[in-house]
């Protein structure tokens, strides 16, 4: 299973693939966790300290050198089968697994920033990054789970072009919905038709109407144990409200297909 997570900034995208990556490691499968986003936010909701994270890649000037010039030549398509488990750093697991469960393994690579403001041309580090990209996403048997950068950039390049889903997170604004109808068009035009959307923090009312918003939802309520948390720390996982959350999750996975 490979999906993807797309939405406006601050809605909840990086929760609700923390939470799906336990979800999943917890029913026995071994899950990549990929942090696409510029945030970097992924580790953090996932329980690692500040301490622990991992170097961005896009920041390793000498591994990208090495693999995107070697032999003295550019290198669009450069050999990356080592790298995801060389970079990669395991995350631990919220609570034990379902009886009976081998528990799977999560792993996190953190990618960068597919451009960085002032920083020059990135043309290198971007040839890397989707080459790893697109090597987990191809090749790799374990679930994959890809952050993506708040808004439509990632689509716009295509870079997901190759998962199984695209989970689309809003929250209950005008704002938040049309970034949602926006990913789900240029999804559609990548034909990446299998489609949800979760609406975050949702207290009722109705729900606007525009074009290319995935036909089926989930709901995710407001959470009081995120609520009083998320002030003094950035761990998203065992919470109060956890079981309620893999009801959810379950949901999202049955009505995918996957």
């Amino acid at each position: 299973m490979k999906l993807a997570f797309a939405g406006k900034g601050g809605v909840g995208k990086t929760s609700v693939t923390s939470w799906m990556a336990d979800w999943l490691a917890r029913n026995g499968h071994n899950v990549w966790m990929i942090d696409a986003d510029t945030a970097l936010s992924l580790g953090q909701a996932s329980g690692l300290d500040q301490e622990s994270l991992p170097q961005p890649i896009i920041s390793k000037k000498d591994l990208v050198h090495e693999r995107i010039h070697e032999g003295g030549f550019l290198n669009l398509n450069p050999d990356v089968r080592d790298l995801p488990d060389d970079l990669a750093v395991e995350l631990p697991l919220s609570s034990a697994p379902l009886p009976g469960v081998t528990p799977g393994r999560k792993r996190l690579l953190v990618m960068g920033g597919l451009t960085n403001a002032g920083g020059g041309c990135a043309c290198d580090a971007n040839a890397l990054l989707k080459a790893i990209l697109a090597h987990i996403v191809i090749d790799s048997d374990d679930c994959v789970l890809v952050d993506l950068e708040a808004g439509v950039e990632h689509l716009g390049r295509g870079t997901v072009t190759h998962v199984d889903g695209l989970v689309v997170v809003t929250e209950p604004s005008m704002r938040s919905f049309q970034t949602a109808s926006d990913v789900g068009r240029m999804a559609e035009q990548l034909g990446l038709d299998n489609q949800v959307m979760v609406i975050n923090r949702y207290m009722g009312g109705t729900l606007p109407e525009l074009p290319h918003l995935p036909e089926w939802h989930a709901i995710i309520p407001p959470l009081a144990g995120l609520i009083e948390r998320q002030m003094t720390d950035g761990n998203v996982l065992s919470l109060p409200e956890s079981g309620e959350i893999d009801l959810i999750l379950e949901q999202i996975v049955k009505k995918m297909g996957l």
